[in-house]
């Protein structure tokens, strides 16, 4: 591969960390998103507490494998949470050597939230993590506009989920305004043009919160693998050839159905058959 492509922890969230890492590493992807705060209300969590025997046998399986940890997952800032939970999220994080914390922008209140975000970036900072905002199609900050603005204001990064990108509106000529070196994580999957009708799930891997609002449940339950769908892929990989990608597709009745190991290398396949030659592609041009 030209360069190392990551797969995130919703791709599979009821992998526990470990596991997760030796199925990554076994369907060749050469690095992990984790999940080490819930997304949602009441979502079970995995106790990744540094020195805790979960993220114990998460840096062992990451040794034995040689898989590494991009980011952690998944902080929103509401306007209720601070220092007291942000803090264990950026300690567990540290402990895998992940470099990036993934925000959501939960708080209309853009006051508070450009002072939080800012007291959370001062802290990532010394945990050698940037916190970095997602934009999420239904959720506050759902723009890259928005995100960019934060991040001049506050030196957080941003993290591009191309899915919220599409069903928020975004266009590939909007990712110009975005600098190249905030932008820290690709996260790619595909879809449709517009969200389409899907079953809501009996269990939802964590127990995460879903319901029968087309975005979220889209967003947690059933992606597309990337060129499967519609989106503009290939031009904002193109926009963005230097900056890590992971790949980002839950699909929850086909992981029971099929396994995880079978849906990873599906997801692996997909993504070297279709776009590894990008890369190279730019780099000859540079």
């Amino acid at each position: 591969m030209s360069k190392p492509l990551g797969v995130a922890h919703l791709s599979a969230l009821d992998l526990a960390p470990p596991d997760l890492v030796r199925h990554a590493a076994d369907a060749g992807f050469a690095s992990v998103g984790v999940r080490v705060f819930p997304a949602t209300p009441g979502e079970q969590r995995y106790p990744m507490t540094p020195g805790s025997p979960m993220s114990r046998q998460t840096i062992r399986a990451m040794a034995e494998t040689g898989v590494t940890v991009l980011d952690v997952e998944a902080f929103t800032l509401d306007g209720t949470r601070g220092r007291e939970q942000w803090l264990p999220a950026l300690d567990a994080g540290a402990a895998l050597g992940a470099t990036v914390l993934n925000v959501i922008g939960g708080d209309a209140d853009q006051h508070r939230l450009r002072e939080t975000l800012t007291e959370l970036v001062a802290d990532g900072r010394d945990h050698g993590i940037q916190p970095s905002l997602e934009p999420i199609a239904y959720q506050p900050i759902n723009t890259v506009a928005a995100a960019c603005a934060l991040s001049r204001e506050t030196g957080c990064g941003i993290m591009l989920d191309v899915l919220h990108f599409v069903r928020a509106g975004g266009r590939v000529e909007d990712l110009q305004a975005v600098p190249a070196d905030a932008l820290r994580v690709i996260q790619l999957c595909d879809g449709p043009e517009t969200p389409p009708p899907l079953p809501v799930p009996q269990r939802m891997p964590l127990g995460q919160t879903v319901s029968t609002d087309r975005l979220p449940l889209e967003s947690r339950s059933r992606r597309q693998s990337p060129g499967e769908g519609s989106f503009p892929l290939r031009s904002i990989l193109e926009t963005f050839p230097a900056t890590p990608v992971s790949i980002e597709v839950p699909d929850v009745a086909g992981c029971a159905e099929f396994g995880h190991a079978q849906h990873f290398e599906r997801l692996h396949r997909a993504y070297v058959s279709r776009f590894d030659h990008i890369d190279t592609a730019m780099k000859g041009t540079s």
